[in-house]
Order: C-alpha cells, then sequence, then structure tokens
C-alpha cells in the first residue's frame, strides 16, 4: 500500500483531466455560436431587388427577413361540403388579401374536430392559393366546447421584410 494525501494520485488527476475536457467542450460551444452569429443574412439573395422608381432613382427596399407576426387573425367557417367550405374561406379571408399566411392553427368542433380541423385545413389553398401555399405550417385542435361542422381558423401572417 502506498501512502499519500487524499485527493492526489490517479483519483486527483482524473477529476482535472475530465474538467479540462469540459472546459474544451464549451470554449468549442462559444467558437462555433460566435461563429453561425458573424454569417451573413442567408436569405439575403432571395429578396428582391429594388427597381427603379419614376425619378430614375432606385426605391429602398426594407432590409431583414420576414418574421411571423405575433397576433393572428381569425375566422370560422362550418358546414360539411367541400364547395361551401372553400367558398366560405374564400370570402372570410378577403379582407386579407395580398397577405402570406406563415402558420395556421384550425380548431374543430366536437369529438372528431381534429378530423374536421385536418379538412378544412386541407381546403385552405382552394380557397385562397396566394395567400395558403404549400409553405404554410398547418396544424389540426378539437375544440370540445363547440359544435361538429364548425371550425375556428387562426392565421399567422408573415410580416414585410424588414417589419
Amino acid at each position: 500500500m502506498t501512502r499519500g494525501r487524499p485527493g492526489r494520485g490517479r483519483g486527483g488527476r482524473l477529476g482535472v483531466v475530465a474538467l479540462a475536457g469540459w472546459l474544451f467542450a464549451d470554449l468549442l460551444l462559444v467558437l462555433a455560436l460566435v461563429s453561425m452569429a458573424d454569417r451573413p443574412d442567408p436569405q439575403a439573395d432571395d429578396r428582391p431587388k429594388p427597381s427603379p422608381s419614376k425619378g430614375g432613382s432606385p426605391s429602398p427596399t426594407p432590409a431583414g427577413p420576414r418574421s411571423v407576426d405575433r397576433h393572428p387573425e381569425e375566422f370560422k367557417v362550418s358546414g360539411k361540403d367541400k364547395g361551401d367550405l372553400v367558398s366560405q374561406i374564400s370570402r372570410r379571408t378577403r379582407k386579407w388579401s395580398g397577405r402570406t399566411a406563415a402558420l395556421v392553427l384550425t380548431f374543430g368542433g366536437g369529438q372528431s374536430g381534429t378530423a374536421y380541423a385536418h379538412r378544412v385545413n386541407s381546403l385552405l389553398g382552394k380557397g385562397r392559393p396566394d395567400m395558403f401555399t404549400k409553405k404554410t405550417a398547418t396544424d389540426d385542435f378539437h375544440n370540445l366546447g363547440e359544435r361538429p361542422g364548425t371550425a375556428e381558423v387562426r392565421v399567422y401572417f408573415y410580416t414585410a421584410p424588414g417589419g
């Protein structure tokens, strides 16, 4: 048996090596985050280029990527007929024409509300194809407090670039 002070020898040395490993991993994480923060905007090439105005000089384009408005717009639909639902979607979203939906949360009424919400979400693009594109994310929910065959649709729109 060897005598030694506690904390010395293999047990103490292993603790220092483990601490050094964690320190190295933390430093690597910090370097990765700094590197990512220093990158240019990946969507910069996707933005439309400014077009010349009547005066001959280009009009300024808002800077920055689009974001999602935190305040949704809402409308309700009801019924079973596919054509009627498409018509209701078209009519009730007319006032937001020209905007693009980022996220849609649909709450169908009753026990089978999730299936009804899914049906409504599948018809959004038919009712207003310019607003509800293939890139629009949708999710189906049920609302036991509402009657079957009805749905409340919450639409979260993109903001303007830089807005």
